[in-house]
């Protein structure tokens, strides 16, 4: 009966918070004492909050000038508990991709939980997921349950210092890609495939920490950033993924066409392309990191050339057989899309310091 009692209370508080991002109160600004300004707060926010009388609430001015009004005055990171039920027959993709949500969503805890013993699959995904997870380690381990926890500080992980290194993975990931193309080397063209897990590995950080920041004002103002900016910061590391994945196709493509031993102009042509997308994906970090709108602007407008360098690659591939041909375009088009990417994120930047012009 506690337990209903409880989740009427949490859905009731839902429902009223739901309700005021979707309709503003005015209240009158009141004169106290002729030289303090007052305004009331709404009850049910203060019962939802269970704010008593002589309680302290904490006052943060946002960049755009709001005024964040919030319960929450401690200065320790929020603490969320995720449980999940498992059993002999849970999916175990699935399993793995609650894990991953949990961890992007900004759990500081993961509890998985069986009735009877934990079936060794289920211990398999948990010790994948640390390893791929940055932060995550198991913490207690019984025959029924495991318990993963976030031992990472969110404010020692700046922003930019991810978004640096996935650019310098993903930029060397399309240049080796090119590199075991030309000289037919598998084993580097194998190593590409697998860097692709680190950048992953950072996109999901950066989720992370961009999801912890918007749910807890502190960690915003320790970290001296705005919601809006890390926002962005997502955004572009999305982007920068997505270059990571063309490099993993450049590379398997690598593969297939050392397999079939025909080499030719061809590969020259698609060495050049790649300079070009290469130098594009410099020139608009570079605009990111500089806070170069004008810069962002000019990058944009190199991305026609290498589009005229694609379209040549593809006529050339017609002088090969289906499979051979096949493989040139995808890398082609992975490199056309590299160009193409680096020019969303010139897009990105320009949309973002417009407004500080």
């Amino acid at each position: 009966m506690e337990s209903i009692c409880r989740y009427r209370e949490k859905s009731r508080i839902y429902t009223y918070m739901e309700t005021l991002y979707t309709i503003m109160e005015i209240r009158k600004v009141q004169i106290t004492g002729g030289s303090s300004y007052i305004v009331s707060l709404p009850k049910e926010w203060i019962k939802a909050s269970r704010i008593g009388k002589n309680d302290p609430v904490g006052l943060i001015v946002q960049p755009d000038g709001t005024l964040l009004v919030t319960p929450k005055i401690e200065q320790e990171a929020v603490q969320r508990k995720k449980e999940l039920r498992v059993n002999a027959t849970t999916d175990q993709t699935y399993i793995l991709r609650c894990l991953i949500g949990a961890y992007i969503s900004g759990y500081t805890t993961i509890v998985l939980s069986a009735q009877g013993r934990l079936p060794p699959s289920i211990r398999l995904r948990v010790r994948e997921f640390t390893q791929m997870a940055i932060g995550q380690e198991v913490v207690e381990e019984t025959e029924t349950s495991i318990t993963i926890k976030d031992l990472l500080n969110p404010s020692e992980m700046p922003f930019q210092n991810t978004i640096r290194r996935m650019a310098v993975i993903v930029k060397a990931m399309q240049q080796d890609g090119v590199e075991a193309l030309r000289s037919g080397n598998v084993a580097l063209a194998g190593d590409v495939v697998a860097r692709d897990n680190d950048v992953d590995r950072l996109q999901w950080l950066i989720a992370r920490q961009c999801n912890l920041l918007l749910t807890d004002a502190n960690l915003a103002r320790k970290m001296g950033i705005s919601p809006q900016m890390a926002m962005n910061y997502f955004l572009i590391s999305r982007i920068i993924e997505r270059i990571g994945d063309h490099g993993t196709r450049i590379a398997k493509n690598a593969i297939e066409f050392h397999q079939e031993g025909s080499k030719g102009e061809v590969v020259e042509m698609i060495g050049t392309a790649s300079a070009t997308a290469s130098k594009i994906f410099d020139r608009a970090m570079e605009s990111m990191f500089g806070q170069d709108l004008e810069g962002a602007n000019a990058t944009i407008e190199c991305v026609e050339d290498l589009e005229v360098q694609a379209r040549a690659i593809n006529r050339e591939a017609l002088k090969f057989d289906a499979a051979m041909a096949t493989a040139i375009v995808s890398i082609s088009d992975s490199i056309r899309r590299i160009g193409e990417y680096s020019g969303d994120i010139c897009e990105n930047i320009i949309n973002n310091l417009v407004n500080e012009v």
